[in-house]
């Protein structure tokens, strides 16, 4: 069992049990913690945040079999798919998209993932 360590946490961003990688809480925010403007780039940014998590833990976004988004406006969603279909080659990775009243630091959009690394063959 592998656990990725930010003292900036009292979870775990990235834990890796096995063949599998949890990301939990990559939000749509800055490096300094500060919400990110704009419905694509709030998403990135997001995407962003959950790569660097992933890599910490020795995954990749092409690891990811399963995200969870958390948006405090529903209809990002239509943005959301378009990013997925940017980011990820099919088949894509199974998804589920909720709205929530709001989220740490201010942020629009928080991702959890998990990945897989072990033999897909």
């Amino acid at each position: 069992m592998t656990v990725a360590v930010n003292a900036n946490h009292p979870y775990t961003p990235a834990f890796k049990a096995g063949d599998t990688v949890y990301v939990s809480g990559a939000l749509g925010v800055d490096v300094d913690y500060q919400p990110v403007a704009g419905r694509d780039d709030a998403l990135d940014a997001a995407v962003e945040r959950m790569t660097e998590r992933l890599a910490t833990a020795g995954a990749a976004l092409d690891d990811v079999v399963k995200l969870t988004y958390y948006v405090t406006d529903l209809s990002l969603r239509e943005e959301a798919n378009r990013q997925l279909e940017r980011i990820f080659a099919a088949p894509r990775p199974a998804r589920t998209f909720l709205e929530v009243s709001a989220l740490p630091y201010g942020a629009t959009v928080e991702i959890d993932a998990v990945a897989y690394v072990g033999d897909r063959g």
